[in-house]
């Protein structure tokens, strides 16, 4: 199936709605051939790390979806039209495509829900594309990559795409946007209202940003994820505490049982009973008996 730009959607009594009318997931293309790759490992796993410690009160793990560089289909009027958002939320959809499938893209008009939440990871060059307006050249992560005047201060034409900010403020309205550069360490919150991002100061400790809708937190958080040592975004509560990815809840939950196996072995070795008998007893080795019975 085939599906120019600036493609005319066909008419009838009344009208058909577009998820009926324009391209599917399944006849838009997913990627295409020749477009760059990630910048750099980071910009792979800090979208991993996103979503590991994504935890949303309102809506259970079946009725959202996280997505990183993954195609956003988001005009009716130009239906191949898409932005690869560095990660993005959205809530109130299906974990899987129709509740079923792995999602190949992010069609709008398809699921019926726009993001709720876009963020970009700079890069030395894409500034003004994900900051618009918001971009001055003091933005600029490393000097001398030329970066062109902010696009979204100027008007675009009718058959050239928007950039990424244009897309999230004016088409998709996404409720809350933000962007993160590794280089220099700044997070920053736009938030939609009135028509328009207005950008939000930020807390000076976690959670440096609040999403009141959601009911969760996003800080800058020194640390170690996949052996990697860096300042990353991640996910909190209102008090700043981390939220945990699958591994983390794993190890601790590991700890916490020995810790509870250790104090058992205890309170057994108080009562007099042989430290072999313990071990046994308890599925110890001998020697960690010995180490607390000593």
């Amino acid at each position: 199936m085939s599906f120019p730009t600036g493609h005319a959607v066909p008419q009838t009594e009344p009208p058909r709605p577009p998820c009926e009318t324009l391209p599917t997931m399944y006849d838009l293309p997913s990627e295409v051939i020749g477009e760059p790759g990630l910048p750099d490992e980071f910009h792979d796993l800090q979208p991993q790390l996103l979503s590991r410690t994504l935890s949303l009160a309102d809506y259970p793990r079946d009725q959202w979806f996280a997505g990183a560089d993954l195609n956003l289909y988001y005009d009716v009027h130009h239906p191949l039209w898409y932005k690869r958002p560095d990660w993005f939320l959205a809530v109130g959809v299906p974990r899987l495509y129709a509740g079923q499938d792995f999602r190949r893209s992010y069609v709008t008009w398809q699921e019926g829900r726009n993001p709720h939440v876009a963020i970009e990871l700079l890069s030395p060059g894409t500034e003004p594309e994900d900051l618009g307006r918001f971009y001055r050249a003091e933005d600029a992560i490393e000097a001398g990559v030329e970066a062109a005047t902010s696009p979204s201060s100027q008007p675009y034409r009718d058959n050239s795409p928007p950039t990424k900010f244009q897309v999230y403020e004016q088409y998709l309205r996404v409720p809350h946007y933000l962007t993160y550069s590794r280089q220099t360490r700044q997070l920053r919150y736009f938030q939609w209202a009135g028509g328009r991002y207005r950008e939000q100061p930020l807390n000076p400790t976690p959670p440096q940003v609040w999403l009141e809708d959601l009911q969760i937190g996003l800080g800058l958080w020194e640390g170690s994820f996949e052996g990697i040592s860096s300042c990353w975004l991640r996910w909190c509560d209102a008090d700043g505490d981390w939220y945990l990815t699958d591994t983390e809840r794993e190890q601790q939950e590991k700890e916490r049982a020995q810790a509870q196996l250790l104090q058992a072995a205890r309170n057994l070795l108080a009562t007099g009973m042989p430290p072999a008998q313990v071990a046994e007893l308890l599925g110890l080795s001998t020697e960690q008996v010995n180490q607390l019975w000593g």
